[in-house]
């Protein structure tokens, strides 16, 4: 079975390279809990993928698509933590975007997720 850490770093790699949502589900448990901590926590892989579907979309105002450049990666048993430069690709130009992730794996799948950063400076990226 894959480390946790290879897990997530196979996680990371999916989204950069413009995986479709049911791939990106497919690293998850059943019961994960995605957690924008700025936001309310999103539970279960069939939620996860609807929330990840209503923001990853063609067009204005969506995001075409994220590619999740990880800086630093560490792991203490299942608990992996990320530095990552988001960069999102909207219809018009793209940004970057701090972000610190912690994930815990559990039988080689994602149990949690939550990513922590700077919703102000998303926002007013995001224009």
């Amino acid at each position: 079975m894959e480390s946790p850490i290879e897990v997530v770093r196979r996680f990371c790699a999916a989204w950069s390279d413009d995986a479709g949502v049911s791939e990106l589900a497919a690293f998850l448990t059943d019961d994960a809990v995605y957690h924008n901590i700025p936001m309310a926590p999103v539970i279960g892989r069939e939620a996860i993928a609807d929330n990840i579907a209503s923001f990853i979309r063609p067009g204005p105002p969506g995001i075409m698509g994220i590619d999740f450049r990880i800086m630093n990666i560490a792991a203490n048993g299942p608990v992996v933590m990320t530095e990552r430069v988001d960069v999102f690709t909207i219809p018009d130009r793209s940004f970057e975007l701090q972000v610190m992730g912690t994930f815990e794996v559990r039988d080689g799948r994602i149990s949690a997720w939550r990513d922590y950063f700077d919703l102000n400076q998303f926002t007013t990226r995001m224009g």
